[in-house]
């Protein structure tokens, strides 16, 4: 799993000025809602499941950040995503939500 994720690391580009370029945002969208990602969101948010990305408090802070929670997620969803399903999701959430350089 770490060297996994090392490489997922390595592919989201963090030397490149976009952090996920390698992703296709539309497809990461089809992803986060094929696996309803906002139902566990909505529920920890009262609501309102994009309040998570935004929120003052939020956990992810940075792209390796983010590429972590994805893993975590996709875990808790039990969702077998391929590296570039995770990159995917990541350009989505990063160009709607994070915006990261």
């Amino acid at each position: 799993m770490k060297k996994f994720f090392a490489i997922f690391l390595l592919l989201c580009g963090t030397a490149q000025a976009e952090p996920f370029a390698d992703g296709q945002a539309e497809a990461g969208k089809k992803l986060f809602d094929k696996y309803q990602c906002n139902r566990c969101h909505n529920g920890k948010m009262g609501g309102d499941g994009n309040a998570i990305f935004t929120r003052p408090d939020r956990k992810v802070k940075d792209p390796q950040q983010l590429a972590a929670q994805i893993l975590v997620c996709a875990r808790n969803a039990r969702a077998n995503l391929s590296t570039q399903e995770k990159l995917d999701l990541a350009a989505y959430l990063n160009k709607n939500f994070y915006k990261f350089k």
